[in-house]
């Protein structure tokens, strides 16, 4: 595999708690939604994160075969000590010319989200890291329709993604959970009726709740 030009971060000095890399796809959903995880230790399910295990049930099966010529390796391990990053790869495809393409599948019909795509740049960070190799693109795999999204890791996405990741050991170091901002996807989070967005977006309202708590 080729060489690439890594700069090493200040960061890597300091000795950090790693992160998983799911993290980075809560944060830009909502940071409240991972300050609620990765500081207070909340987990949660729905009938959407029951989908996604069923999603990747093949996935998660860590082990590779070979079709056509490239090998289809399956959550494989990851990690950036330079990031301070670890979780794994649902598929990384090697093909013949010994490059690495990561894979990650998700629930729902072929669209473009954000939040997917830094995580999956993420992946490809570690990737380099690991194996000193470039990675210019991977793709999102997309369970309803059944289709890849191709995705550049352009210089943009890397710096979004990197920023991503510091503002995340920031929000761990502070121990800070931010304020709710309800929206209509909140309903659709698993940490919904943790997080009770509508009350807790709500200063007034959630200082009357917290009054009335212990009447009896």
């Amino acid at each position: 595999m080729g060489r690439a030009d890594f700069r090493t971060s200040p960061a890597k000095a300091k000795m950090r708690e790693p992160l998983a890399l799911s993290l980075l796809n809560d944060f830009l959903y909502c940071n409240r939604r991972a300050a609620l995880k990765i500081v207070e230790g909340w987990r949660s399910a729905n009938q959407h994160t029951a989908r996604g295990d069923i999603v990747h049930e093949h996935a998660d099966l860590r082990g590779y075969e070979v079709v056509q010529g490239v090998k289809i390796l399956r959550a494989l391990p990851v990690f950036s000590d330079r990031l301070g990053l670890n979780g794994k790869c649902d598929i990384v495809e090697q093909r013949p010319d010994q490059s690495l393409f990561p894979v990650e599948f998700k629930v729902g019909k072929r669209r473009q989200w954000e939040n997917d795509d830094a995580q999956l740049c993420a992946q490809a960070l570690c990737l380099e890291e690991m194996f000193h190799t470039a990675i210019p693109r991977g793709a999102v795999f997309h369970a309803d329709s059944k289709r890849r999204r191709e995705i550049e890791f352009t210089p943009a996405l890397r710096a979004l993604t990197e920023k991503t990741i510091g503002d995340l050991h920031v929000l761990l170091d502070s121990t800070a959970i931010p304020r709710a901002e309800f929206r209509e996807a909140c309903e659709e989070c698993s940490l919904y009726d943790i997080c009770l967005p509508r009350v807790t977006s709500q200063p007034a309202l959630l200082h009357h709740a917290a009054e009335r708590l212990f009447e009896t």
